[in-house]
Formats: C-alpha cells, structure tokens, sequence
C-alpha cells in the first residue's frame, strides 16, 4: 500500500537563501559591483530585505508581479533577490520598448508594482496609462532609498516553492505577441548548478561579468553562478557598448570570466594595443544569444590564448543554456554549439516527433529541471510548446557521429541582431497596419556589426503610390523599439508564395543574401 507524502512548501532553495548563506558565512566579500561601487554580501542582504519588506508594506504578497523597468544598476539586481525573497514573481521589462509594447507586458503579467529607473520615469508613466493594475511605483533614487530606510532588517518569514514561478521572461513567437516565459526557482538554481558542474570551477572563478542588459535571459542567469559560490558579480553599464572600457574593466576588477555576444567581442579584439594588456586574470570567455563567424571565433582564440573559450547556446524558455563547447573543441569542432549541459536531455525529431536519423536535420527539443513551467496565461501555446512531452525549441539541427549539435536554421521566424531577438510577425503586424503597405515579410540579411539585419519586402497597396522609406522608417519609430525597426526596406511588385500562398521567405532571403538593396521596380 502506497502511501502519499505531502509536499511542504519553503523546504527549496532560492537565489534569496543562497544570499543570505553567504552574508552569514563570507560577509565582508564583495558580492556586487557596479560603475566603480560595490556591496558586501551582508550589504546586499540587508538591502535586500529592507526592500522586500518595503514592498511588502506597500501591498506586494507572495505571488504578485513585480516589473523592473531600469537600465542596469546594483537597485536592479537587489530587486530581483527582493522579489524572490518575498515569493513574488519578477519581470524584467527591456528598456528600449516604447510605451505600448511596455502596456503590454504589465497588462498581460497582471503586474501590480514597478520599480523604475529615474531615466525611465516617463516611459513608465505613459505605459501606466495603459495598465491600470499597476498601483505602487518605487523610482530608483532618492524615493527608493527612502522606502529602504523606512523598512525594517528583519528577516522575513515567508515560504517560498521552488516550483512556483520567480521570473517572466517576455519573449515572442510566431505569433507576433510576446509570451511570458515562466522561470521557477528551481529552473534558475539548478541552471547555476548545472553550468558550474559542468565547467568545472576553481578558486580562482570568482569574479564574472555577463556582459547583457540585467532584462536579459544571459544578465540574468549569468548572474547566478557568482551567487551560488559567493563569489563577485560585476555589472556593466548599459547604453553604447565601449570595448576599451570593458578591457579596463577586466584589468581593475581582475575578472575571471566574461559573456559577451559576437559583435562585442569584434570590437573587444580588435582594440589596439590589446596584447599589452594584463588580462591574466580571465581563464574563461564565453559567446551566445547571435551566431559567430568561424573567423571572430578563431580570432578570440589567438587573442586570448589563456582563456577557455565557450560557446552556450539555448533559449530563454530553458534558463536558458542547453548546449555547451568547451575549450578544447573550440577549434576541433568549431562550428558547432556543442553538447547537452548537465540535466538538459535531447532528442532530434522530424515533425511526427520521431528520432531523425545521425546526421539528418530535425527540431532539437529539451526534456529536464531546466526547462520553464509554461507560458504566463497561454495554456494553448503552452501545450503547443510541450507536445509529445518534450520542449519545442523552434531550432532546426544537426548532430555528428560524436554527439556534437550544429544548427542549421531557425524553425521558427526570427532574426538575431546584436543579440535581441526580432520577431517577424511583430514587425510584420505593425508594418501591414501602414495605409500604403498592402503585404510585407520581414527576413534577416547578414550585417558586418549586428551578425544580422532586419529587412522589410514591401509590396504597395497602391503601386502607382508606394510607401517610402522614410514613411515607413518613421511608421516603425512610433511603434516597435528601436532594435525591431527595418533597416533596410526593399520595395517590390508582390511577393512570391508557393501553391497554397504561404510567402516563401528562403526566396527572399536568397535574392537579398548580400545585404544590399535594389528596389524593384513597381510594376
């Protein structure tokens, strides 16, 4: 006779624990640094509390949504850990959204509480107009250090599930509205786990820069693994990327390792004087979030010969790293992303979710502890996303006879460029709302700088009144952050379909292959 065990909440480890362990056992060590300032784990802890507390007292329970709408900064790290402390749910907001995209994402988290960065102040407050549920906001500032003093340094007594939700992540689909991805306190911990086991760490892994917007999947998880050993998490400042900045940074932080995405790294390695700089203390430095050429990659190697170099590659939906290549394959298998990390299980499968043969392209789809609970509020795209019981990632591979996975192309439609992601039906829906726009696809085309590019084919309502540039270019601006919007349009008759209408985007992609533009003629 079986006899059923109830489960107890609270019993689960969090980001926030793993916090406070080390404010009891390494207090004085930094744990955070930021702009030349830093907290000591018993600082952060504090803090931490300070704010979960004054959350608290302004109505935020176990459960709540939390949005952070910053540009990076320490207040937006310690939001985070307050928000799981006190068991609500966070939500991290991209900054360059315009107002409407912003509405969106509080309306449909349900968001009931914001903590906003001074610079995002107005942005903000137009998005509210949009989303009434949102009734307390905490402006990073003097308003937010007040509500800190105000508030009480006593720990809290709140049981937290490591099942329950602790962030929604947006990020889109398809369907052109992004989608909540639902990561638990458990996907996030064992994530940092997984990535620390599988590497491997040493005494002198203590000090990391992901270098990405803390609204990001890889600022986000890649601030966990300091966390997890107590080590240092150092924050870069968002806005135009500085690639001579960035090296002094690792020279005066003595950093051990580092994420950045391609094109940072170009401009990292191609700083003159670079091989006179002390950078002996980097042993690893690791790219994903948009593809690298085989050229960036061999020049990184040669450019940082002391350091591990690591390709991750993954998705927001997986916490998100699901496949790792470590160093000693970065020239043996250079091309690929690698292999499963730690308690991330694959498969690659045709459309009827049956294994493909070694060598044959197929969807790669996920199975562990790592992969997201579901989509906020989207129970159908959910079980779309789980069918057969395993995670659809969207992503067409291959893998050799060694197990190494390459990718081929993207199932689903989406551009990377300068690692954001871009979702066609997005821009595409905002583009057809255009009165002179009578169809569009957007496809990605190579780009020097970004890896790739954003292209409009437009096809006129009218062709003997087409849309311009320029009109279209202002359209975007009004609508879609800056990163989404076309750089390039290319006006054209109609665009090609196969049989049953469906547009053919590979057509599109081979015609504009070089990333230059020629207007077709209207005709």
């Amino acid at each position: 006779m079986s006899v059923e065990i109830p489960r107890l909440l609270g019993l689960g480890m969090t980001m926030a624990d793993q916090l406070a362990r080390w404010a009891r056992k390494t207090p004085e060590t930094v744990a955070l640094r930021f702009d030349g300032t830093g907290r000591t784990y018993a600082e952060l802890d504090e803090r931490v509390t300070r704010l979960a507390r004054a959350l608290a007292d302004r109505g935020v329970s176990a459960g709540d949504r939390v949005a952070v709408l910053a540009l990076n900064a320490t207040e937006v790290w310690e939001t985070y850990l307050a928000g799981v402390r006190l068991g609500a749910v966070v939500v991290p907001v991209n900054f360059r959204l315009v107002a409407d995209e912003v509405a969106y994402v509080l309306t449909d988290s349900g968001t009931t509480a914001m903590v906003v960065d001074a610079a995002m102040a107005e942005l903000a407050a137009k998005a509210r107009e949009q989303a009434p549920g949102v009734r307390t906001v905490l402006t990073i500032g003097a308003d937010y250090e007040a509500a800190l003093a105000a508030a009480g340094a006593e720990p809290l007594d709140v049981d937290v599930d490591e099942d329950a939700g602790a962030f929604i992540m947006y990020t889109s689909g398809t369907t052109g509205r992004p989608k909540g991805a639902v990561l638990t306190h458990r996907n996030l911990l064992l994530h940092a786990f997984s990535q620390v086991a599988h590497l491997g760490t040493g005494p002198a892994d203590r000090v990391a820069v992901p270098g990405a917007p803390l609204f990001h999947i890889a600022g986000l998880a890649g601030g966990l693994p300091p966390l997890l050993l107590g080590g240092t998490h150092v924050v870069l400042r968002s806005g135009g990327f500085d690639p001579v900045a960035t090296l002094d940074l690792i020279e005066r932080e003595r950093v051990s390792s580092i994420f950045l995405v391609p094109a940072m790294w170009a401009a990292v390695c191609a700083v003159p004087g670079i091989a006179d700089r002390d950078l002996s203390s980097l042993r690893r430095i690791s790219w994903g979030a948009a593809p690298a050429s085989t050229t960036l990659l061999r020049t990184m190697i040669d450019t940082f010969p002391q350091a591990e170099v690591v390709t991750a590659f993954g998705q927001t939906e997986c916490s998100p790293v699901t496949c790792l290549l470590r160093g000693e394959d970065s020239v043996r298998k250079i091309g690929s992303v690698g292999t499963p990390m730690l308690n991330v299980e694959i498969r690659v499968v045709d459309e009827a979710m049956r294994d493909v043969p070694q060598g044959g392209v197929g969807e790669i789809v996920y199975r562990g502890p790592l992969v997201m609970k579901e989509y906020w509020g989207k129970p159908e795209a959910t079980a779309e996303a789980f069918a057969g019981g395993w995670f659809h990632s969207g992503d067409l591979v291959r893998q050799d006879e060694e197990g190494y996975v390459y990718v081929v192309d993207r199932k689903k439609d989406m551009i990377i460029t300068g690692g954001e992601n871009v979702y066609c039906a997005e821009v595409e829906d905002v583009l057809a709302g255009h009165p002179k726009v009578g169809e569009v696809a957007l496809i990605g085309v190579p780009d020097t700088r970004f890896g790739e590019a954003p292209l409009a084919v437009v096809a006129p309502r009218d062709p003997a009144d087409p849309p311009t540039p320029a009109e279209l270019t202002a359209w975007c601006r009004e609508r879609l952050a800056h990163y989404k919007n076309p750089r390039e349009y290319s006006i054209v008759a109609a665009l090609p379909r196969n049989p049953s209408g469906k547009v053919l985007k590979t057509r599109l992609r081979e015609e504009h292959s070089a990333g230059s533009l020629v207007a077709e003629p209207v005709v």
